[in-house]
């Protein structure tokens, strides 16, 4: 690919939205100055500290003072969250935009020379969105992209599969050699750890849909941004450390209930009346089937067979609430 130009790189502006992970996001903020200071990139960063308890601001003002650091007072969640910092960035119809905008977990840590690669990657290929390849904090291998969710997917989720089917295209994955190959290739979405969105198809599609408060909510941009034309890639040259989940360690049940709720409402938005129903049907009968087998796993405790038993409970009555 070729090399950003020296006189002249584009801008890059830097969102992090960031709730109780004083650490965890000290670190995020180390490794990306670091690299913007490495590829002389000019950049601007903004994080949303999600009324933190753990004295995430603070250290923020007191290690980063030159971060935009804004406080919303509430936990605004994912994309809410982010949409405060788009607009505070001057998005959508503001002057003098940046070129790129990084949307990035606080439970990343950048590479050296990633952030040049994700950028030479999105200049190569045109592209609308892209995203980094993903590591786990040991270095093993992550999913860092995947296919929309459709009809298979919803059934490997929640039934009983081969296991070889939780790895393949069925399920949303991509083959590990295209990963491998080092050179950017088509997706579906890229995981919201890394989201790098180019500044004409933000203009073009605006911001997170913030009816999704937690979870879908990076699917749902990605479907609108692939129906406005643009391409929508994975740049493996670019690695970033993802340790995963840390800002959404909740607890499980209401997990259970913020994730579903995401998926009811994503296939209400974005499918047909058909796949839709199909789609509704397939849920209940799974969450109908995890009711059971949930009440019956005497390796959990009752407490919290009861809490997960209950979830999927909620799940079920929403289900005849949204996109029925």
């Amino acid at each position: 690919m070729a090399s950003l130009p020296q006189a002249n790189p584009p801008r890059l502006a830097v969102v992090i939205v960031a709730w109780n992970v004083r650490d965890l996001v000290l670190a995020c903020l180390r490794s990306l100055f670091d690299d913007l200071e490495r590829a002389a990139l000019p950049g601007e960063v903004w994080v949303v500290d999600n009324a933190s308890s753990d004295g995430t601001a603070k250290a923020i003002r007191s290690h980063f003072p030159q971060v935009n650091l804004l406080e919303p007072g509430e936990n605004l969640g994912f994309a809410r969250g982010n949409n405060l910092a788009l607009r505070e960035i001057g998005f959508p119809e503001g002057a003098d935009l940046p070129e790129y905008v990084l949307l990035l977990n606080p439970d990343t840590v950048i590479q050296p020379g990633a952030l040049s690669a994700l950028l030479e990657g999105m200049e190569a290929t045109g592209a609308g969105l892209g995203g980094a390849r993903l590591v786990y904090g040991d270095g093993s291998f992550q999913h860092s992209a995947f296919g929309f969710p459709g009809l298979a997917q919803l059934i490997v989720d929640l039934f009983p599969v081969p296991a070889r089917l939780r790895e393949s295209r069925i399920n949303g994955r991509y083959p590990r050699s295209l990963y491998e190959s080092g050179q950017p290739f088509d997706v579906d979405h890229p995981l919201g750890a890394t989201f790098l969105l180019r500044r004409e198809a933000i203009q073009q599609t605006g911001l997170f849909d913030e009816q999704f408060h937690l979870y879908c909510e990076e699917i749902d941009w990605a479907m609108r941004i692939h129906a406005a034309g643009w391409r929508v890639v994975c740049i493996p040259s670019a690695e970033v450390i993802h340790y995963e989940g840390q800002s959404t360690r909740q607890v499980q049940a209401q997990s259970i209930v913020n994730l579903w709720t995401a998926r009811l409402r994503l296939y209400h938005k974005h499918y047909g009346p058909l796949k839709r129903w199909l789609a509704i049907r397939i849920l209940r009968a799974g969450m109908n089937r995890l009711i059971q087998t949930t009440a019956r796993d005497s390796s959990r405790s009752e407490e919290l067979r009861r809490e997960l038993v209950e979830a999927y409970r909620e799940v079920l009555r929403r289900s005849g609430r949204i996109g029925a």
